[in-house]
């Protein structure tokens, strides 16, 4: 059985984990959060996409 999970699902619990941890603050994860949004508006966004996807289908294959 495959069980298949969004890597914002992935990243949002990573990011949770660091906060609670106090390894994160919360500004510097705003900051970091808007300039997610910001590079997503960009023209770069497809090869950020398309990296993402080509690194996630090689571990699949592992």
């Amino acid at each position: 059985m495959a069980l298949t999970v969004s890597l914002v699902v992935l990243a949002g619990i990573a990011v949770l984990i660091l906060l609670r941890t106090g390894y994160l603050r919360i500004w510097p994860a705003l900051a970091a959060a808007l300039f997610g949004f910001t590079l997503a508006s960009t023209g770069i966004a497809p090869l950020i996409s398309n990296t993402i996807s080509s690194v996630t289908g090689w571990i699949s294959l592992l």
